[in-house]
């Protein structure tokens, strides 16, 4: 039996491949009410993982600059 997150999950990809210019509002208006799962659910491993790198990144290259 699949779990509930599973089943949401799968919705929403097969709703982004039928549909992928209709859910433009939603997107527009998700900053209002998001969590980071919703931000980091739609990463693989190793996506999420560079994008952690390249914020660390950044942060360290604005302290170096700004100190």
């Amino acid at each position: 039996m699949k779990k509930p997150e599973d089943i949401r999950e799968n919705l929403r990809k097969k709703e982004l491949e039928n549909n992928p210019g209709g859910n433009l509002k939603d997107s527009f208006n998700r900053s209002e009410n998001s969590n980071l799962q919703d931000f980091t659910g739609s990463m693989s491993t190793k996506t999420l993982g560079i994008f952690i790198i390249i914020l660390i990144s950044l942060i360290f290259l604005g302290w170096l600059f700004l100190t």
